[in-house]
């Protein structure tokens, strides 16, 4: 059997707004952190995600994962949950969590893992903007 691990990966997109606050602080307080991103009126991002798996090639299939299955559970974990909707509004997971990039990419992450095999590591990479992403777990 091949011992040798191998890294897959699948990338996906999906566009949802969100706005950047903390319910402790006043307005003032969160434009000074927050700047633009703290708008009451919500601004998005056109998301991109690369979710990597890794783990020993099936000897049968060849396959570390079946990128049909990963890209299944992407878009029924993920992108039903959150594509071209308002993360604060719209989802109950940053209703009381701050919706940064960071807080998505370990919210992404907890709902792939409950999804995927313990075997296989697992890693996303989350890109806010094309200069801006994040990486979890790091």
């Amino acid at each position: 059997m091949n011992e040798n691990k191998v890294a897959v990966f699948r990338k996906e997109h999906f566009n949802a707004a969100h706005r950047l606050f903390n319910p402790a602080w006043d307005d003032r307080r969160n434009a000074d952190v927050f700047g633009k991103c703290s708008n009451p009126h919500y601004h998005g991002h056109n998301y991109e995600l690369i979710v990597r798996v890794v783990g020993v090639p099936d000897p049968d299939t060849g396959y570390v994962m079946d990128m049909k299955v990963l890209s299944k559970i992407i878009t029924e974990e993920v992108l039903d949950r959150f594509d071209h909707k308002n993360l604060n509004l719209d989802t109950t997971y940053f209703r009381d969590l701050n919706p940064t990039a960071e807080n998505i990419a370990v919210v992404i992450y907890t709902l792939l893992r409950a999804r995927i095999e313990n075997k296989f590591d697992l890693k996303v990479k989350l890109y806010e903007t094309e200069r801006n992403f994040v990486e979890y777990p790091a």
